[in-house]
């Protein structure tokens, strides 16, 4: 049975209304706007029947209070008022009614007005389901595409996908302990994989040369930061643009020392700055064409030497209290 909310100061409009809806509806009433505001977001009426002309908050500011509250803003409102001015009824739907009926009432054309404007209120909550389902199945579309290609550009680097997947991993729990809303681990967790993008622009003989490299070979592979930039340059949606920001920035220091732009700091994005961590505690303890991997504690000890030199002394805070979770993902995704 669906619920209607009577708000009325006079309990006589009240009644007719309650002795009109009483077999279809579920009905709850009050006289006092504020008090309406109280049970519009305890019950979430299907519909509501507001006056216009009450004490302490008159109908149009009820409404207005109503339509600023994500959790009572969708509840469509039919005013029912002895009010019958055209600027009345102006007003009204300006501060977001659905509806506007003049008293006193014709009862076969308030139960229809009802009727449709509940119909077409599940109408519309069928719609925004369809559209959050198709929102989120183009959203987990995205992602696929951009870890599958992040993966294709890590088997130029190395053996194994699963470096874009623990840095991913790491990148999100640092990111949470640092302070970052879920959203914003989210889009972290998302835009990480893609901070070496850049390398499918690098010959493959100096990613997997197993000796260390020349100057000219340096040179060549540092360049991947500004690839990885100029590939998502341009990109609209937030993802792509801190994915961007990473690529860019992830081999920036702390102390301005690093590459490719000698960024210092807060210039450098806190997204690339976490992601810095994430990706050199993985490199560490991983082995590479040229070098063996090193032990977690020696990894562990040498990250924390850097703090307020290579890293964000926050963000090594974070990452040095994360450690019984990021040693945890270690060992799901080990190689």
């Amino acid at each position: 049975m669906y619920s209607v909310l009577i708000v009325d100061d006079a309990t006589e409009n009240i009644d007719i209304l309650k002795e009109l809806l009483k077999d279809e509806y579920d009905v709850k009433a009050t006289t006092s706007g504020k008090v309406a505001l109280k049970i519009a977001k305890e019950v979430k009426p299907d519909i509501i029947l507001l006056d216009i002309i009450m004490p302490e908050m008159n109908g149009y500011e009820v409404c207005m209070e109503l339509k600023k509250n994500p959790l009572t803003q969708k509840i469509p409102i039919i005013f029912i008022t002895v009010k019958d001015e055209e600027i009345d009824e102006i007003t009204g739907f300006a501060v977001g009614a659905e509806d506007y009926i003049t008293k006193p009432i014709t009862p076969l054309i308030a139960k229809a007005r009802i009727r449709t404007h509940i119909a077409l209120g599940n109408q519309k909550k069928e719609l925004e389901r369809e559209v959050r389902e198709k929102t989120k199945e183009i959203a987990e579309t995205q992602m696929e595409i951009i870890k599958k290609f992040s993966m294709a550009v890590e088997f130029k680097d190395y053996a194994t996908g699963k470096h874009i997947e623990r840095v991913s991993r790491y990148a999100y729990v640092i990111g949470k302990e640092y302070g970052l809303d879920e959203g914003q681990c989210q889009l972290l967790m998302a835009a990480a994989p893609m901070h070496d993008i850049g390398k499918i622009g690098v010959p493959d003989y100096i990613l997997k040369k197993p000796s260390k490299l020349n100057i000219e070979e340096f040179e060549a592979i540092q360049i991947h930061t500004e690839l990885g930039g100029r590939l998502l340059d341009g990109a609209k949606g937030e993802l792509l643009k801190i994915a961007k920001d990473i690529a860019l920035q992830h081999h920036e220091k702390w102390n301005g020392k690093g590459y490719p732009r000698g960024l210092k700091g807060e210039e450098i994005s806190i997204y690339a700055r976490i992601t810095s961590v994430a990706d050199v505690f993985d490199a560490l303890t991983t082995a590479r064409p040229y070098k063996n991997s090193w032990i977690n504690e020696k990894s562990i000890d040498w990250i924390l030497s850097k703090k307020g030199e290579d890293f964000d002394e926050k963000v090594v805070e974070a990452f040095e209290k994360s450690l019984f979770t990021i040693l945890e993902i270690q060992k799901e995704l080990r190689d």
